[in-house]
């Protein structure tokens, strides 16, 4: 079983049907990447489709199936108080996964800074029956510290729901990466032991409290879906080989790491295949691809039929 835990199904064609709602992400996610010149160049238009530009969604089925790919999570993403409106909404990721319940996992999202959000949340748990909660606090300009996430925290908890929180470099200009360096993060991995969260994109460039994180606390993961400066391989080898000791990913680390993707960002044919090419045990490589995604979202041993 391989599990993508770092999807943003922008371009699926389901959900893609409405001309404004495809202006406004190509405003929020498009338009930021263009005007921060970010000198990296992304294998996908953020806001144009997860398999390359507005294909359909048995494209990305099919490559899925090449790649050897069994699970995309998809995560939603709720801006209304600093851009007024969803990049994608809980009720098109609960579409998305009726529409392949044997391929999609859906995550929800909500806007700390509104009153409704617990009440948003816990519907999206009760009634749309998604797994997780996915959570950009550079976008929404607050401190994981912040008491507007205690409720939303709480419910995760009282739900057995996991937390996917983007952590490290954020390369929007309206984004500040301040707000997401990974140890203010301890103090949630504190407050909730039980609840299970990941740091996504590694917490670089402050990997080494990211790996500090991981090691203290049984409850913290991360992800690989970072931003590549030349090639998924050269960069997962100056994460894994040379920020960390060279064994701490295979000895220490192994139980901690979950594959994503950042699809459409970047594709998972190269993302996937720069891992493969780290030459790690095939017990190691096994659980990163897939197995500690299961423990991470808590598939295992709860009947979900996977």
């Amino acid at each position: 079983m391989v599990i993508d835990v770092h999807v943003h199904p922008t371009g699926y064609s389901l959900i893609s049907q409405d001309p404004e709602e495809r202006k406004f992400r190509d405003k929020v996610f498009q338009r930021k990447y263009d005007e921060s010149k970010l000198p990296i160049a992304m294998t996908g238009k953020p806001s144009g489709g997860n398999s390359g530009g507005g294909n359909s969604e048995e494209v990305t089925f099919t490559q899925m199936d090449s790649f050897g790919i069994d699970r995309l999570v998809l995560l939603p993403l709720d801006l209304t108080t600093t851009h007024g409106g969803w990049i994608v909404s809980n009720d098109q990721i609960k579409q998305l996964v009726d529409f392949a319940p044997d391929r999609f996992i859906g995550f929800a999202s909500v806007d700390p800074r509104e009153e409704c959000a617990a009440e948003k949340l816990k519907d999206a748990f009760e009634k749309l029956n998604l797994m997780g909660l996915k959570l950009n606090l550079s976008h929404l300009n607050m401190y994981p510290d912040d008491r507007r996430l205690k409720p939303l925290l709480d419910l995760c908890t009282k739900y057995d729901k996991s937390v996917l929180f983007h952590s490290g470099f954020s390369w929007e200009p309206d984004s500040p990466s301040k707000y997401t360096r990974p140890i203010l993060f301890e103090d949630i991995a504190v407050e909730y032991p039980t609840l299970r969260f990941c740091l996504s994109h590694l917490g670089w460039p402050w990997v080494d409290e990211l790996c500090m994180l991981l090691l203290k606390y049984p409850n913290v993961y991360t992800d690989t879906a970072t931003v590549f400066m030349d090639s998924p391989k050269n960069y997962y080898e100056q994460i894994f080989l040379k920020n960390m000791a060279p064994g701490w990913l295979q000895n220490n680390l192994m139980d901690k790491v979950i594959y994503g993707s950042n699809l459409p960002r970047f594709r998972q044919v190269r993302t996937k295949d720069g891992l493969e090419k780290l030459n790690l045990r095939p017990d190691v490589l096994k659980k990163i691809l897939g197995e500690n995604a299961e423990v991470f979202l808590g598939m295992k041993g709860r009947g979900y039929d996977y």
